[in-house]
């Protein structure tokens, strides 16, 4: 377990805490959910930062330099401050969240903070409806070409505190073309862990090669000057309890799977009971 779960900052006690597990037979189906909005500017891309924690890409977010991200259940702009991965140490493990159960090798984050509300990331973290995060999931399969030039950059930042100059870097590239996704109201998954979170996950994940995740496990949680160097791989949060929380989704979670003229031998075989 990385350090930052040996405290008591694991159990918090709010009732809205991330990451959960998605039970598609529970998920509600809103069609009121709109397709999401969503474009980013490169230009605005910094630098890639390794936290101690996982490496995050930041964004210029002072202004909105067309970093737009609305729709969905989001009613305001928000902006985008920086993205990060989550990982294990192998394939079969790394994403925080699960759909019944099923776990990911990593989950990747957008996080967007509420600019028609707040004047800065700082003050929106704390406060509700502060925060969207967007996560994809990745499974492996083949390279993904547009995650490459991240993956190349990565090496300069193997040691916890090292950053590295990162531009020109579009994130819309790491998107799924499928439109669905899944929403509820949660919380950040690392200190100071506020419930100050709208999350929307891709139901569709993204394909990356085990090469570039063997990458992403290159790095170190610990700085250069350390004696013991710690891979930096199963930096995710164990799941919290869904309370009394609704996941709503902007798709049908059974129609989706079935053809049309499936779905038509489901009502005539309603109508035949009735």
């Amino acid at each position: 377990v990385h350090p930052l779960w040996q405290t008591p900052v694991e159990a918090p006690g709010g009732n809205r805490q991330s990451p959960i597990n998605i039970h598609l037979r529970d998920s509600i189906f809103d069609p009121t959910l709109q397709p999401l909005s969503i474009r980013y500017d490169g230009r605005t891309c910094r630098q890639i930062w390794n936290n101690g924690y996982s490496f995050l890409v930041e964004y210029e977010d002072s202004t909105n330099k067309s970093i737009k991200y609305c729709g969905g259940p989001l009613v305001d702009h928000y902006r985008l401050s920086q993205f990060h991965f989550h990982w294990g140490e192998n394939n079969l493990w790394g994403s925080e969240h699960t759909v019944d159960s099923k776990v990911y090798p990593a989950e990747l984050h957008l996080v967007h903070w509420n600019a028609a509300k707040y004047t800065k990331f700082e003050e929106a973290i704390m406060e509700s409806n502060g925060l969207a995060v967007l996560a994809v999931f990745l499974k492996v399969g083949k390279r993904h070409e547009g995650l490459q030039k991240l993956v190349d950059a990565l090496p300069a930042v193997r040691h916890k505190d090292s950053v590295v100059e990162f531009t020109n870097f579009d994130p819309t590239c790491m998107l799924p073309t499928c439109p669905d996704y899944w929403t509820y109201e949660g919380s950040l998954t690392t200190p100071p862990l506020t419930e100050s979170v709208s999350w929307i996950i891709k139901k569709r994940p993204i394909e990356v090669s085990h090469d570039q995740l063997a990458v992403f496990r290159s790095l170190l949680f610990t700085s250069a000057d350390e004696q013991e160097q710690k891979s930096m791989v199963n930096n995710f949060r164990p799941q919290q309890p869904l309370m009394n929380r609704t996941v709503r989704s902007s798709f049908s979670p059974f129609l989706a799977k079935m053809t049309n003229s499936e779905v038509e031998s489901v009502h005539l075989g309603r109508r035949s009971k009735q």
